[in-house]
């Protein structure tokens, strides 16, 4: 997409009730959970939910946690995010089932700091991190907005200002770019699970103010009724685990920018900050809306390697989309110099040994706003200066 000045680019989001977004939500319970007691613990939680099921797999180091603590805040979670139906209910999914056991003793030990080593990375692998300044959030326009409105539905929803809609929804946004910038939506498509009480008209009535909340004025325009598709298979009564199963870390680049920029790989529900999935592509967003908010350039891409148990990253790629090697080589001179990439500095650079991570589950890891408890903190841009002066 560098090169392109016009062209039509689609992102897609899915809300808190989407299968795989419930097992995203409940994985990261089991991190926070840990982390909660121990800062310092090792969690690695894949979620699998299918009709009144839910099978927690994967290892841990860490405090003992009861089972029956763990699958109290399974039931917690499916409550919050607003299932009680006949194929999947908080007050009985019949089968909750916990697997986890104790991390490898291999991986301890290359992550683990002795001696004159520091903690290595938790495995190999390669991380993003993008920022752009087609939204306020420096995030790209077709995702950021999918995901407002689900977010703005969710809550809704959850107040009861929303009636006879489900929490199982996807949204997707096509938007036309000109001279590089968005110029129009071309087309909103949002399915959303509902009682079977409601007729396709009366969805289609409760979703449309949604995008018209959602998304700005200047980029709605004339948008034509024929492109906004709402339930477009006519029926959605049956949704959530119940209509399909899920699993975590299935919905990569929606927890991201939405195919805008290239993604390593690797998910971040389930996993605590010693794994770089989770914490090094936080480091390069950090960075790169660090730089995109200094003003030198209007996007930037950041990419991140590691190998397991070793501390510093193999290399790190800037990418100010100028055609300008220089300015290029300028930023990268920056970043080693003002940021510790290491696994142990991303993890004390933004204080990501807490109990935040449930609420990055939905509606994206990025865009969001810093929170009073240390959450999102990898969206703050308090080091833009070092890229301005």
């Amino acid at each position: 997409m560098s090169n392109l000045k016009n062209y039509i680019f689609t992102s897609e989001s899915v809300s808190e009730g989407h299968p795989d977004k419930v097992c995203d939500r409940i994985s990261d319970m089991v991190v926070d959970t840990y982390l909660g007691k121990e800062p310092q613990a090792r969690v690695a939680c894949e979620t699998l939910t299918t009709t009144n099921k839910v099978v927690l797999a994967g290892e841990t180091r860490g405090p003992d946690i009861n089972k029956d603590e763990l699958i109290s805040k399974v039931r917690d979670c499916i409550k919050d995010i607003g299932y009680d139906q006949d194929g999947f209910t908080w007050r009985d999914v019949t089968k909750i089932e916990s697997h986890l056991h104790s991390q490898s003793a291999d991986i301890a030990m290359g992550v683990d700091s002795s001696g004159n080593k520091d903690e290595g990375a938790g495995d190999q692998g390669i991380m993003f991190g993008y920022a752009c300044k087609e939204t306020e959030a420096l995030m790209p326009a077709p995702i950021h907005y999918s995901h407002k409105i689900l977010r703005l539905m969710a809550q809704d929803r959850k107040s009861g200002n929303l009636n006879g809609v489900e929490p199982d929804s996807k949204s997707q946004i096509t938007i036309e770019y000109k001279d590089g910038k968005p110029s129009a939506v071309k087309s909103v498509v949002i399915s959303t699970q509902h009682s079977k009480d409601i007729n396709l008209a009366k969805v289609k009535e409760l979703c449309m103010p949604y995008i018209e909340k959602s998304i700005p004025k200047n980029l709605l325009g004339n948008l034509d009724e024929n492109e906004i598709y709402i339930n477009p298979t006519g029926n959605f009564v049956i949704g959530g685990p119940d209509g399909d199963s899920g699993l975590t870390g299935r919905k990569i680049i929606v927890d991201t920018y939405g195919g805008a920029a290239p993604h390593g790989g690797g998910a971040f529900s389930g996993k605590d900050p010693t794994k770089v999935d989770r914490s090094a592509a936080y480091a390069s967003r950090y960075v790169a809306k660090n730089v995109v908010a200094s003003g030198i350039a209007d996007k930037c891409l950041i990419q991140l390697a590691y190998a397991i148990g070793v501390s510093k990253p193999l290399s790190i790629y800037v990418d100010l989309f100028a055609n300008d090697e220089e300015k290029n080589r300028h930023v990268e001179k920056l970043i080693n110099e003002n940021f510790d990439l290491s696994p142990r500095g991303i993890r004390e650079m933004l204080g990501l040994n807490k109990a935040i991570y449930q609420k990055t589950a939905a509606y994206g890891h990025f865009g969001r706003e810093p929170e009073s408890d240390g959450s999102f903190s990898w969206e703050k841009t308090d080091k833009s200066s070092v890229f301005s002066k």
